[in-house]
């Protein structure tokens, strides 16, 4: 019990700082909770669910109840490079895949932009929370060099993924389209659960860690017969396509938001259950 109420302790302590130094990184850039819009408060609802994800890996990590001091100055220490880290990534995804001025949009009140933002974000805590750990300077120069293997691999596949639709989902979600960030929102978060799942473990020299590492993405392969078979074939019972099809256009032409959360759960869903198999 009582090594239960240290953790727990360390837990709450290490999530209250985490949020606190979020908001104050907020508000300077203009994205009071109160203030703002509701599209900045989605686009903050992922900074806030990063925060308890990369806390509670903190903690996990860095509390050995040797020492106090010693381990809050491991959850202080990792705790603010996560959160510096996965912002940054975060930030560097979000520009990348879906333009320079979605943060402008979230400003505008565009609600799917807010979505898309949240999602992103959320996707890199998930993976900077299980790359950043060690105990040292040369176990925290590892981490980093997966956490940057991990983000680039996200960024890749999120990518790849996105080729599967006809539709471009940047362009749909500038264009206010909540299906298309629904979509995008379930499709990277589930990219990231696994791509979380593939950066654990104990280090066992490069090549057989990265043989590890590769074994666990090649699982993402089954998002695709997920998307193309089971969502459209069975659940829409549309003809069989490749690519693109009757998914594309509901969520393109008619921005049916409710298919497009059933498609983004089902990522999700098999996400969860890949991370769990392998």
């Amino acid at each position: 019990m009582r090594e239960t109420l240290y953790v727990a302790a360390f837990g709450v302590a290490t999530t209250l700082l985490l949020l606190f130094l979020a908001e104050i990184a907020r508000r300077r850039l203009g994205a009071d909770l109160k203030d703002g819009n509701d599209a900045q408060r989605l686009a903050s609802m992922g900074e806030i669910l990063g925060v308890f994800v990369l806390a509670g890996a903190v903690v996990q990590d860095s509390v050995r109840g040797e020492s106090v001091a010693v381990d809050a100055v491991a959850c202080v220490g990792h705790g603010v490079l996560g959160l510096f880290s996965s912002a940054l990534a975060g930030r560097v995804g979000i520009r990348l895949l879906l333009g320079d001025t979605l943060r402008s949009e979230v400003a505008r009140g565009n609600r799917a932009a807010g979505i898309a933002a949240a999602a992103h974000t959320i996707a890199s805590a998930l993976v900077t929370s299980r790359a950043i750990a060690g105990t040292d300077l040369a176990g925290l120069g590892l981490s980093m060099t997966f956490f940057v293997i991990a983000q680039t691999t996200l960024l890749v596949f999120v990518t790849l993924f996105r080729v599967l639709t006809t539709y471009d989902d940047a362009e749909q979600i500038h264009g206010e389209n909540l299906a298309a960030s629904l979509s995008y929102a379930g499709a990277v978060i589930a990219i990231a659960i696994v791509v979380a799942r593939a950066v654990e473990g104990d280090f066992k020299g490069w090549l057989v860690s990265l043989r590890g590492y590769g074994g666990v993405l090649l699982s993402l392969l089954f998002l695709y017969p997920v998307r193309q078979v089971f969502v459209q074939s069975v659940l829409l019972r549309a003809p069989l396509r490749l690519r693109g099809g009757a998914l594309d256009r509901a969520v393109a032409d008619r921005r049916s938001a409710g298919l497009a959360a059933i498609e983004g759960a089902t990522y999700l869903a098999t996400a969860i259950v890949l991370s769990e198999l392998t």
